[in-house]
């Protein structure tokens, strides 16, 4: 079987891997009706060939951090040697090429918004061939939160629930959670491989297994950590992305806000700060689709005064690592 070619089983298990990341293969396979073995070869094959990741990502307001959306705008020749750049740093993530190699895109992390956010810039690449930078505060997230609906349609409801993790009755959600040095070291591993084995996470931390199995549960309860699964696009025969800008007015942001998180084409959207305060990526099966979507889905939503859109060329980085102290 050709390794970048999904089939049903296969985004079956990317779907899974979405609801719980770290979820055993043998209760995947019992809800997909296979065999252990079967689900562990597929993941291994997907992995192996760069199709599938999945990554354990803390929460950036968890930590007291602050995310920003950067925008450059260079000469074609700077594109790829300062998405490179960009892309070896730890603070960075969704490090993406657009408009025919003349912009680039990036999420970057500071600790905090008083202390670093009027610094921010002074960190990024500095070259005569980068026209124009701007930094946008990522405000909250608004669409997209629990994965790109194209990726998580392969499953029926009851097999979302059995998948699902079980609540913790004994330990509520929201416990306030004082990060060691020890969690940066498994959060980093996390983010590297969010089913990284415990043993090689013990390693790692320092910890037993078993502590291991309890802080990552524990994180993942308070919602310090999330898991998330990178695969492209093209996997599942979509092959039209950009990212859009929407100008909206304030009295309508919270109306079109809602709207986007139930349209399947947006893969994720924040509000941000700066004059268009809404980015989003958008996925589409092709340029007539994408054209469909911005003409009657974004056309029709009141309160838009403005659309700029950006075609894709290179996710150059995905999901980051961690910020660590």
């Amino acid at each position: 079987m050709d390794p970048l070619t999904l089939d049903e089983l296969d985004r079956q298990l990317a779907h899974a891997l979405q609801i719980d990341g770290r979820a055993p293969f043998s209760q995947i396979a019992a809800v997909l009706g296979t065999s252990d073995r079967t689900i562990a070869r597929r993941y291994r094959r997907l992995r192996s060939a760069g199709a599938l990741r999945v990554v354990g990502l803390p929460h950036a307001a968890a930590l007291g951090h602050v995310d920003w959306l950067v925008r450059m705008r260079c000469t074609p020749d700077a594109a790829v040697p300062v998405a490179t750049a960009l892309a070896r740093r730890a603070d960075t993530s969704w490090v993406t090429l657009l408009s025919g190699g003349t912009e680039i895109t990036c999420i970057t992390r500071t600790r905090a918004q008083t202390a670093e956010g009027e610094l921010l810039l002074q960190k990024l690449p500095r070259s005569p061939r980068i026209t124009t930078v701007t930094a946008h505060c990522m405000l909250r997230a608004v669409a997209g939160t629990n994965g790109w609906p194209g990726r998580t349609a392969a499953l029926e409801p009851a097999q979302v629930a059995a998948l699902r993790p079980a609540p913790d009755a004994a330990a509520p959600p929201g416990e306030r959670i004082t990060l060691t040095t020890a969690d940066n070291h498994l959060l980093t591993a996390l983010a590297r491989d969010g089913r990284a084995s415990n043993p090689s996470l013990a390693a790692a931390t320092g910890w037993s297994e078993t502590t291991v199995r309890r802080r990552v549960a524990q994180l993942h309860r308070s919602d310090v950590l999330y898991f998330d699964v990178e695969v492209e696009p093209a996997l599942f025969g979509y092959t039209a992305e950009a990212m859009l800008w929407l100008t909206v007015t304030p009295a309508a942001l919270t109306a079109v806000t809602r709207a986007l998180a139930a349209h399947p084409q947006i893969g994720y959207a924040a509000a941000t700060t700066g004059p268009a305060n809404v980015a989003a990526s958008v996925i589409c099966q092709d340029l007539t689709a994408l054209y469909e979507y911005l003409a009657n889905g974004i056309g029709a939503l009141p309160g838009v005064s403005r659309a700029e859109t950006a075609p894709v060329v290179r996710r150059v980085k995905g999901a980051g690592t961690l910020l660590v102290p």
